[in-house]
């Protein structure tokens, strides 16, 4: 697998922009013809766009994408849906294709009605300014940050057993409001490889299962999560494992810039959890982890508080001996195993208890479990949980 350093435009055929004025940015998407499915937020309450969306994608053809940020257009009723469906008939009547074909995504403040006034003059700038090229691709990734303190890229080469070169891009964005089941967040993954709808449903599904659904920033869950896969359909292969294995590589990429850049964090904290009876027992402990606001301020105070790990471990649900846990803190190549199968190792060795506060100070941190129950193994992501998170989110409508 090649990394390719042109962003979502690394898919030569597609079309990219991106416009801001202020608050308020407008990204476009735009490929005639494509193939496409998603996933969206199990939060009962969502925004007007993902009712579009779905509309839209129901016959698995799209030709366009329009993504707007300052607004979420969720929780504003009919007009919001009106709004929504305007900025759509927008780009339909400019590219001159079927509104049905355009896809929309929205990420900002909820309950506040889209000032259309606003937004539309941004959208039909956008529009001028769609092109394939490093500038096109970083524009789009740009202009939907919110509290993002940057854009998220990705992309890769690969080739399938057949020899079919093909390539997978991806953009989102992301950073509080994160939580299992996604966040408020948007990704949008682009592949040249010929693929039908429910083979990109299915592919979508799985690989954000395993990436952006293994992401917890603190806890929320938001209203207008997509996650959107694209097939410009360009390049004839079949499908196999290199595939998704690219896939998810991408989508694991983003997952963890978004962690990283979790609203006031200054740490990245991975938590893999080994030695599961079972996957879905690893991924309940791992993500019980990374959510626990005790873990995360332990690790903004570079604190190798065990205590706290083994608690979110029990409460987790899954059953497991407590006396036969190891924990360990690393970073990069470096690792202190602080829990031995039960045995806290710290209490009789200063030396290792200062090595793991020495390594909790790093901006990356593993912090790994084993359970010595089975053979499966499940990775999180999360970050710290600091001072400025809570500034960050008491001033956010203000």
């Amino acid at each position: 697998m090649k990394i390719l350093d042109n962003g979502i435009c690394s898919i030569s055929s597609l079309q990219a922009s991106g416009y801001k004025e202020g608050k308020y940015g407008v990204s476009i998407l735009y490929h005639e013809n494509s193939t496409a499915a998603a996933v969206y937020t199990q939060n009962k309450v969502y925004a007007a766009p993902i009712d579009i969306t779905r509309k839209h994608l129901e016959n698995g053809k799209i030709s366009a994408v329009i993504i707007n940020s300052g607004n979420a257009n969720c929780y504003t009723k009919e007009d919001g849906m009106k709004k929504g469906l305007e900025l759509a008939q927008l780009v339909a009547d400019t590219l001159d294709i079927p509104v049905e074909d355009v896809a929309t995504a929205s990420t900002g403040v909820i309950g506040r009605q889209m000032p259309m006034d606003i937004i539309k003059p941004v959208a039909e700038e956008s529009l001028k300014r769609l092109g394939n090229s490093r500038e096109c691709a970083s524009c789009a990734a740009d202009v939907i940050r919110t509290t993002d303190l940057v854009s998220k890229e990705c992309a890769v080469e690969s080739t399938l057993n057949d020899g079919t070169v093909f390539r997978v891009a991806g953009m989102c964005k992301g950073s509080g409001m994160i939580a299992p089941n996604m966040g408020t967040m948007l990704a949008f993954i682009v592949t040249d490889l010929e693929m039908d709808k429910d083979t990109l449903q299915d592919a979508i599904r799985d690989s954000v299962q395993k990436s952006f659904n293994m992401v917890v920033v603190d806890g929320d869950e938001s209203t207008n999560d997509t996650a959107l896969l694209m097939s410009t359909n360009d390049v004839k292969g079949a499908v196999d494992d290199n595939f998704y294995e690219a896939l998810n590589y991408v989508c694991t990429n983003l997952a963890k810039k978004i962690a990283k850049d979790g609203e006031g964090a200054t740490k990245l904290i991975e938590v893999v959890c080994d030695g599961a009876d079972s996957y879905d027992d690893a991924v309940v402990v791992a993500k019980s982890i990374v959510s626990s606001s005790l873990v995360k301020t332990a690790v903004a105070g570079a604190d190798p508080n065990w205590g706290r790990i083994i608690s979110a471990m029990g409460y987790s649900g899954v059953d497991f001996d407590p006396d036969n846990v190891s924990i360990s803190i690393g970073s990069g190549d470096d690792n202190v195993v602080i829990v031995d199968k039960g045995t806290v190792t710290t209490y009789d060795d200063p030396e290792k208890l200062e090595a793991a506060e020495n390594l909790m100070q790093k901006d990356e941190l593993i912090i790994r479990v084993d359970l010595h129950e089975g053979k499966e193994s499940a990775t999180a992501y999360g970050c710290d949980l600091t001072y400025d998170y809570v500034r960050i989110n008491a001033e956010y409508t203000t």
